[in-house]
Formats: structure tokens, C-alpha cells, sequence
């Protein structure tokens, strides 16, 4: 039962994430679309994953839809042009690149490294950013209610992370030892790794980082 509430509770912010993307979304593109109505052309969308096509399928679906429901028609009335970085931080910047290149008119990135990427790669173009941990620690946004320059989007509180262990121990009462797999190269897992070891002191549970830099690994 625990199990299945968590579950619903993982599903429902993941909901919620997409909900407030697809908003945020909407709303930039709202001008994007009624010039390039007026100049004959179609509104693209650049998608900066940092994980593999297949890994982010579901994300990539679940936009489409929430795209469609407000009018956004793939192929019709608007364009998506996806990259992929398969797991890894290190193409990111090249990607990002190649996005600006393109001349998108927005970039919906997934992740603190590939809103970072997103970021360096372009001062101009409107970057929605999703699924960020603390961009105001990280240096994306200049504070959460006024973020300036061309980053916005959805992000949560490293705190997050730190309920993690709180859910594990409730799960699981006699944990005792717990792994944590995260990336030294990025930003965000160095905050939130702060965030774990403070929670798991606090509940008694010995933390074992282990580092993770690519799926090689």
C-alpha cells in the first residue's frame, strides 16, 4: 500500500511538472505563433534531453499531447526539433549549440545541466526549463519571482530529494545503509547530495555516494 502511494505521489508531480511546462509553454509561444502566422512560417520548439530517446519517450509523448490540447499540432502548426545527450552532461554544449544554430524559437530543456547548456549557448532565445533543482543556487535565474534574463520554467526545492530518505525509512523501517548514485559534474546533484546526507543523518541511516559520471560507469 505504501509502495502504490508513493507511486501515485512520483506520477502526480511528474502531472504537475508537465502541466506547468505545457502553461509556461503556451505562453511564450502565444506571440512566437501569431508572427510566424503573419511571415508564413511554423514555430519551432528545440528539446535539449539529457537522457536517450528511448528514456525520454514517455516525456517527449506526454508534451505532444499536452501541446495538442492547446491547439499545437506536430507538423501542422508547429515543429519539434529533439536532442539527445544518451545519459551523458559532456555533449550538452554541443547540442545546445546546434539548437541556437538551427534558430529555434524557444528551448524546452529537461534537467539542471541541459538548462545550464541551453543557457551558455544562447542570451536571446527563450529557454523553458523543467524538472531544475534550486536554479537560484545554481545560477540559472536570479531568484525564483523574478528570474530576468531568458530562463524560466519549472523547477522544486533540493529538499525534495532529502524526502526521499524519509519515504525509504517509512518503507523500509530497519534500513540501516543506503547508496546514493550521483554525478559530480552536475550542478544540482551536488546541492541536493547536501540535502541527503543532512536528512539521513537526521534519521540514522548511514549514506554511501557513489559517483556516476556517464552509464559506462
Amino acid at each position: 500500500m505504501r509502495r502504490k502511494a508513493l507511486n501515485h505521489v512520483v506520477v502526480f508531480w511528474r502531472f504537475q511538472q508537465f502541466c506547468l511546462l505545457i502553461l509556461i509553454l503556451t505562453v511564450a509561444l502565444a506571440p512566437l505563433a501569431a508572427e510566424a502566422q503573419q511571415a508564413g512560417k511554423v514555430p519551432r520548439v528545440g528539446m535539449l534531453m539529457p537522457v536517450s530517446p528511448v528514456a525520454a519517450s514517455y516525456n517527449i509523448e506526454t508534451f505532444r499531447r499536452g501541446l495538442a490540447e492547446r491547439g499545437y499540432s506536430e507538423g501542422q502548426n508547429i515543429a519539434l526539433e529533439s536532442r539527445f545527450a544518451d545519459g551523458r552532461v559532456e555533449p550538452l554544449a554541443d547540442l545546445a549549440a546546434e539548437l541556437v544554430r538551427l534558430n529555434v524559437d524557444v528551448i524546452v530543456t529537461w534537467g539542471t545541466p541541459a538548462a545550464h547548456a541551453a543557457k551558455r549557448a544562447t542570451q536571446t532565445i527563450p529557454i523553458v526549463m523543467a524538472a531544475v533543482a534550486e536554479p537560484v543556487a545554481t545560477g540559472l535565474v536570479a531568484s525564483l519571482a523574478r528570474p530576468g534574463g531568458n530562463v524560466t520554467g519549472v523547477s522544486f526545492p533540493a529538499e525534495m530529494s532529502a524526502k526521499n530518505v524519509e519515504l525509504l525509512k517509512e518503507i523500509v523501517p530497519k534500513v540501516s545503509r543506503v547508496a546514493l548514485l550521483w554525478n559530480p559534474d552536475n550542478q544540482v546533484h551536488r546541492v541536493t547530495l547536501r540535502e541527503v546526507q543532512r536528512a539521513a543523518g537526521i534519521m540514522a541511516v548511514q549514506l554511501q555516494p557513489l559517483a556516476v559520471r556517464d552509464p559506462c560507469s
